[in-house]
């Protein structure tokens, strides 16, 4: 009994033992690819810590030369500022710049979930999303390094304060509502875990030297577990764009970045911004202007009339799936996925580039 009891505990004692190498052997394999995949540099007089994601356009730059560029960025250097943070311009040389977003740092598990949230940012590699190239991290801000996009934002296009004094066509508009569409969708859909962006708006909408729609900003991303249907967080976003359940219940949900698309698609066809001065004087606002006009069938009186002549079956086509993201009810939402097959075949007799 006793050399049975002997052996026993031999065998226990052995497989406890290999599943502990097992797990040292699998975490070891783990932070190798992670090093694989990402260049880790400290900076010990500011405390902080950079960790840029190994990308091709990434190879050729010297790690200390980046580090401090991007420590000595001033006021001279800002290009956009925003409600949750200031963006500025990082100019490595002649032919390399990155736009560089400061955010204040919140609590230690908020921080944590910051640091979650870009690791599953730097997965992402999509040409309707903007690449994010790596972070920095210093006890009292947050930086996030992305790609410098040639044209701006959408917004400034739109509403004429961007310096490429660009016209934007219903072609133009066509091509940016339905490439924003993708790459939202592939957000929602095709991210694992699926990621929320919680604030979709037309100055997060950037615009490449193609015209082509580039989503930005994830600030405010809110990853989601694939089996979950919201996140609880505190409200945040931006007025205009949010969607009337998210006041009452302060759940951040996929449909509800269809209600903010919906909007963005709003401004596209009407070129008036959802806060728009002549709104709050008459105590309305964009998505109930355009309801009431749209049930009227008169399309034609709230298309910006800088469009100029554009077919009207896509222009009404493109308003009724407006409409359909701004449902007050979230269940009544399409998907993105939905979104996108709808405004693909708006033009399905024309050539879509994919």
């Amino acid at each position: 009994m006793g050399k049975h009891a002997s052996v026993l505990a031999f065998y226990i004692t052995i497989c406890c033992i290999a599943f502990v190498i097992s797990k040292i052997i699998i975490a070891v394999l783990i932070y190798r690819r992670w090093k694989r995949k990402h260049l880790v540099f400290e900076h010990g007089f500011s405390g902080g810590k950079m960790v840029l994601f190994r990308a091709p356009v990434m190879q050729s730059l010297k790690s200390d030369v980046f580090l401090k560029k991007t420590l000595k960025l001033s006021n001279k250097d800002i290009i956009g500022s925003g409600g949750y943070g200031t963006v500025y311009k990082l100019t490595i040389n002649e032919t390399m710049a990155f736009a560089v977003k400061r955010l204040n740092r919140g609590s230690a598990d908020r921080d944590r979930g910051f640091e979650r949230e870009l690791e599953a940012m730097g997965d992402i590699k999509h040409r309707n999303i903007v690449t994010l190239h790596g972070y920095y991290t210093a006890p009292h801000y947050n930086l996030l390094i992305y790609e410098l996009v040639a044209n701006g934002s959408l917004d400034g296009v739109l509403y004429g304060r961007s310096m490429t004094n660009k016209r934007l066509d219903w072609p133009s508009r066509y091509k940016i509502a339905l490439g924003a569409a993708r790459g939202i969708s592939y957000l929602h859909h095709d991210c694992i875990p699926h990621i929320i962006h919680r604030d979709i708006k037309s100055s997060n909408i950037l615009l490449d030297q193609n015209m082509e729609a580039r989503v930005s900003d994830f600030g405010l991303a809110t990853l989601m577990e694939p089996d979950k249907t919201h996140v609880s967080t505190l409200v945040a976003g931006t007025f205009g764009y949010l969607a009337p359940e998210y006041f009452d219940t302060g759940r951040a949900t996929a449909k509800g970045d269809v209600y903010s698309f919906g909007v963005v698609l709003l401004e596209l066809l009407t070129g008036k911004k959802p806060t728009d001065e002549a709104f709050v004087e008459e105590g309305t606002k964009l998505v109930t202007w355009v309801k009431g006009v749209v049930q009227d069938k008169r399309e034609e009186y709230v298309l910006d009339s800088s469009l100029g002549c554009c077919p009207g079956d896509e222009i009404n086509n493109a308003f009724s799936i407006a409409l359909m993201c701004l449902e007050p009810e979230a269940s009544k939402r399409p998907t993105m996925a939905e979104v996108v097959k709808m405004l693909e075949q708006i033009r399905s007799d024309k050539v879509i580039d994919t």
